[in-house]
């Protein structure tokens, strides 16, 4: 089987998992929305705004008067109506957010009048709709205003809130079964000895899983004997996605290959040119996607991330899921061999302008990766950076 590049591999998983035809939906309240995929397309009630408001405290106004003194006449706060018409020279006192009143096209800000007791005078310009927000200029009653697909965000949340929709409709959270490898993996409850980890692996993958729209299920390790192996990956398959941690590489007791192949699996790529995360598995058995991810933490971290997250999107209804970089300016020099892309533990600062990759013990170092705010993406066909050069980021 061919070794593919970071962006052949994660290329192969987005021709592979597709968005299902058809996604179960449930309805949800607004308090258990948050990172759902909606399953419907929600429209806009009523008009938004639906008058006319102020965008600023000021004083509303007709343009066409500017350059002479405005007589105050009167308030308006928000959530009141207008109770008088602005006629020639004349002006209300408006706050942010407050409905136009009739006969005013512009609302000078209070920063840009002068006051003289009941008068005002502004040396601003005529600017018609200037500080206005026009009925219907955000939404009209019937747009979409949260389309089918979206994740829903706290943004998302409060615009369904502001058209009064207490509960929504959304795909069902597809079920991602994740199973440990290893003899040296034990419960984290167990006390390990000098020779054995904790079960990190799955608590973080199940993390990163709800993070990212599933519903995760951690089964029992799997110890390093095959016929277990077997039994647990079958039962893993029932699942809409299965991430396996541990046992890909190529020593004596790694089964996990062997024991998919024994299930029939389809193995699509089992080796990508990334550090970590070279012996990386995906492929498809019994009718469900899996992902055979590195045992070091690390390495699980990055090919969740990098690889597994896509195809969890798309099984919960995301046609596009995307990975989100940034750049920076690299705080130190970094020197490599060029043929891998490598994602290193680095700490973003000066609010993103900088970043810092952290000195790190391999793979197994979860104390770095708690330091660590992203991966520094070292590219594969470069060989330095200097102090002060942009490189890429995954956040």
């Amino acid at each position: 089987m061919a070794t593919l590049t970071f962006s052949e591999a994660r290329q192969e998983v987005l021709l592979r998992v597709l968005v299902p035809n058809i996604i179960p939906v449930e309805s949800v309240w607004l308090t258990e929305a948050a990172g759902r995929i909606c399953a419907e397309d929600v429209p806009s009630d009523r008009d938004m705004p639906p008058l006319a408001r102020s965008l600023r405290d000021g004083f509303a106004l007709r343009s066409a008067d500017l350059g002479s003194g405005f007589e105050i006449i009167g308030e308006v706060r928000a959530g009141q109506m207008p109770t008088q018409a602005i006629g020639q020279a004349t002006t209300v006192s408006i706050m942010t957010g407050a409905v136009i009143p009739d006969g005013a096209d512009q609302v000078v800000m209070k920063e840009h009048v002068e006051h003289s007791g009941n008068l005002i005078h502004s040396a601003r310009a005529a600017n018609p709709g200037e500080w206005i927000s026009p009925a219907g200029s955000m939404a009209r009653a019937g747009d979409i205003v949260v389309p089918r697909g979206r994740k829903i965000d706290a943004s998302a949340i409060a615009m369904l809130a502001t058209i009064g929709r207490s509960q929504i409709q959304v795909h069902r959270q597809p079920v991602v079964r994740i199973l440990a490898t290893g003899d040296e993996v034990v419960d984290i409850a167990r006390k390990p000895n000098a020779t054995e980890v904790r079960n990190s692996n799955s608590w973080a993958l199940a993390a990163d899983v709800r993070r990212f729209g599933g519903r995760p299920e951690i089964l029992p390790v799997a110890p390093d004997q095959e016929h277990i192996t077997r039994e647990l990956i079958e039962y893993g398959l029932a699942a809409d996605l299965l991430l396996i941690s541990g046992g890909v590489s190529a020593g004596e007791y790694d089964f996990v290959e062997t024991a998919l192949s024994n299930l029939g699996a389809d193995f699509f790529f089992d080796r990508v040119t990334i550090q970590p995360g070279q012996p990386t598995v995906f492929g498809h058995a019994k009718g469900t996607f899996f992902f055979g991810l590195p045992g070091n933490p690390l390495s699980t971290m990055v090919t969740f991330r990098i690889f597994a997250e896509a195809a969890l999107a798309r099984l919960s209804g995301v046609a596009q899921p995307d990975l989100f970089f940034h750049r920076a300016a690299l705080q130190s020099p970094y020197r490599h061999k060029p043929g891998l892309t490598r994602f290193l533990p680095g700490l973003l600062s000066g609010g993103g302008a900088e970043v810092e990759i952290l000195t790190w013990q391999g793979s197994g170092d979860i104390p770095t990766l708690v330091r660590a705010n992203c991966f520094v993406v070292i590219d594969s066909k470069r060989e330095s950076w200097s102090a002060g050069d942009s490189i890429e980021v995954l956040l």
